[in-house]
């Protein structure tokens, strides 16, 4: 797939289709971008999993924080990465080990690794790559 530009209809779809985000690199700090990402997805009805290895156990807008993708006890539908881009290949190794898998791992703005956006395709994942769904959700449904 070309991650230089994405159909309105394929972030759309995505963005109607998954209930439940595990957001990578989430912050307790309110000045952070993945702090206000999480709670802008929270207050659109999304189910919004912290996974950060420093604060496993503490909460972040009244959720858990787990340290690792694999410490989430239940199915997550699409992976928000809030990491820089050379960390995107271990979190889609990570999403590609989970039963079920995510249908979606979503790279935020300046996140953009193309050999592991083809490695989660090829193992049936979608891909989006520098965008951000706070950005994309109140663009596409106002």
């Amino acid at each position: 797939m070309n991650h230089d530009d994405y159909a309105d209809d394929y972030l759309s779809g995505i963005l109607k289709s998954v209930k439940t985000i595990a957001l990578t690199g989430a912050s307790p700090n309110p000045a952070r971008p993945s702090n206000g990402v999480m709670g802008y997805l929270l207050s659109r009805g999304y189910r919004v999993i912290p996974v950060n290895p420093g604060q496993a156990g503490k909460e972040i807008h009244g959720q858990t924080v787990y340290a690792r993708l694999g410490d989430i006890p239940e199915p997550v539908d699409m992976v928000d990465v809030f990491r820089a881009s050379e960390y995107l290949d271990g979190v889609v190794d990570e999403a590609l080990a989970l039963e079920p898998r995510p249908q979606v791992v979503w790279a935020q703005l300046g996140v953009r690794d193309d050999r592991a956006a083809a490695k989660a395709e090829a193992g049936g994942i979608k891909v989006v790559m520098n965008r951000c769904p706070a950005i994309e959700y109140p663009r596409l449904f106002g």
